[in-house]
């Protein structure tokens, strides 16, 4: 039975990692100093947590009055020149520019204070929101640009000058490489925390809208180059399906990564479990803890953008009064709820008789 299955405490989740001392011996009864580049990189949230918040916002602001500018200057040209793969393009920027902005709404909702209606907070609004992008991404840039291909595969032949199209291209190409490179230095920035590349960091990061934003922004990179060939091929062979196969391409792309968002924000929504690497450590914790004889289970899952909700049931050591076991159990819930990557943490009595966990070999030693 949970003897104190504690509500989310605002003042406990918006403590700095800070008031943690750096070490402790076992039974000194603080988190242990990180020697762990993952862990100290994910569980050292200040001001880091604070920093990444930032960072995101800020990308996705550059990632918007980008793709507002390049989504007018494309919807010129289109309108000038009527090529597919222009068409194509310019519904790509504005679907970006309007994805950014539900990424904006993200970043915003996600960080509210845990409260009454919602004890584990909001940070499952990031995905929520960062789905609806997606879906936006798959509905207006894809299908968009894969019906404009089909429908305009045997249009009639005419002279057309793409001057103006490749000019737009050219300057698009700029902005959304300044946008794709500020995405990437923030991503390699956290991934050589964890020593894993920059993909690897942002194909598995809790915060999904770094992750919206990097995608789209690789994806409209290699539209554009494939937008600037469909167009080159039509004007050297005179064949319009050249144009109309880039919008095509165009809109699978846009397609593939559309559903690749889509399928990660489905799994934090649905509950995604910290690596193993984070469980072996949380573990150790648990049972390096004075009071703690053992562990029977534990529960650590992302309910938000580096927020995590752990609930463990445990053996206290010693025959102790129910009144002191829930004393003890609020004091080692609030050494995890100090370090703001717990969003929340509830531990309750082992059953008798249940199997322990216990550490890996290849564990981490702290």
């Amino acid at each position: 039975m949970s003897l104190k299955p504690s509500v989310g405490n605002p003042q406990h989740h918006s403590s700095a990692l800070s008031k943690v001392p750096s070490h402790r011996a076992r039974g000194a009864g603080n988190l242990t100093a990180l020697n762990d580049p993952e862990l100290k990189h994910t569980l050292n949230q200040s001001p880091e947590t604070n920093d990444e918040h930032s960072g995101s916002l800020i990308t996705v602001l550059i990632a918007v009055g980008a793709n507002l500018i390049i989504a007018i200057a494309k919807t010129v040209a289109a309108f000038m020149t009527g090529s597919a793969s222009m068409i194509a393009e310019a519904a790509h920027s504005w679907a970006d520019a309007g994805n950014g902005t539900l990424l904006i709404v993200a970043e915003k909702k996600s960080v509210k204070p845990a409260d009454k209606s919602h004890p584990l907070g909001y940070g499952k609004e990031s995905y929520v929101w960062s789905m609806i992008a997606a879906f936006g991404v798959f509905t207006a840039g894809s299908i968009v640009s894969i019906y404009t291909g089909i429908k305009e595969w045997n249009a009639t032949e005419s002279e057309t000058n793409y001057t103006i199209a490749f000019i737009v291209l050219a300057v698009a190409f700029v902005l959304e490489g300044f946008s794709l490179i500020q995405a990437y230095r923030q991503s390699k920035k956290h991934g050589e925390a964890l020593d894993i590349s920059a993909l690897g960091y942002v194909v598995d990061t809790s915060n999904p809208t770094l992750r919206g934003v990097f995608f789209e922004d690789l994806a409209a990179v290699i539209g554009l180059v494939v937008a600037a060939a469909a167009m080159g091929m039509h004007a050297y062979t005179g064949e319009a399906y050249w144009d109309a196969l880039g919008s095509i391409i165009v809109g699978l792309l846009l397609g593939v990564v559309a559903i690749f968002l889509i399928s990660r924000n489905r799994d934090f929504l649905v509950g995604y479990r910290v690596t193993d690497r984070m469980h072996e450590y949380v573990l150790s914790e648990l049972l390096n803890h004075p009071d703690i004889d053992s562990v029977s289970y534990l529960h650590l899952e992302w309910v938000g953008p580096k927020k995590i909700f752990m609930v463990a049931a445990v053996d206290i050591a010693g025959n102790q009064k129910e009144e002191h076991i829930a004393q003890k159990f609020e004091e080692i819930e609030n050494l995890f709820r100090d370090n703001a990557v717990f969003q929340e943490a509830i531990l309750t009595l082992s059953v008798p008789n249940a199997d322990v966990l216990v550490l890996s070999d290849n564990s981490l030693k702290i």
